[in-house]
């Protein structure tokens, strides 16, 4: 079956979506985080840590790290109603709380659309072996 009109350009929506979360962390843009994560966010983190928008957000103003490179892509996007499935590829390059990192992970992200804005429900990655 062949995506109609409306699936496409709300693919498209989507991946621009992640494109602006991950252009986010080069800046700390606490502004676009706050627009794009869903009040309801949960990330599973390295480690296997959860943490909800509210410490996502904590941990992004406290300014203990920072990225060089945060860039999404290799994104494919299937779509389910108001529900978007985005497995892609996340590459990311930094310092947390003064510990560099510089890895390559496969990731997968549940975005909800509600009121014609899409937004990060929540999103998992496994590290890509080098």
């Amino acid at each position: 079956m062949q995506p109609n009109r409306v699936d496409i350009d709300d693919a498209r929506r989507v991946i621009q979506a992640e494109l602006e979360l991950a252009a986010a962390h080069l800046s700390l843009d606490l502004a676009t985080f706050e627009r794009l994560l869903h009040p309801d966010y949960v990330i599973i983190q390295p480690g296997g840590c959860v943490e909800g928008k509210v410490e996502t957000l904590s941990s992004l103003r406290s300014g203990s790290r920072h990225w060089d490179l945060a860039r999404s892509d290799q994104m494919e996007v299937r779509l389910y109603g108001n529900m978007a499935v985005v497995v892609g590829r996340w590459t990311g390059r930094g310092a947390n709380a003064g510990v560099d990192f510089d890895y390559q992970a496969r990731f997968l992200s549940l975005w909800i659309e509600e009121g014609g804005q899409w937004r990060n429900l929540t999103s998992q990655s496994t590290p890509m072996d080098s």
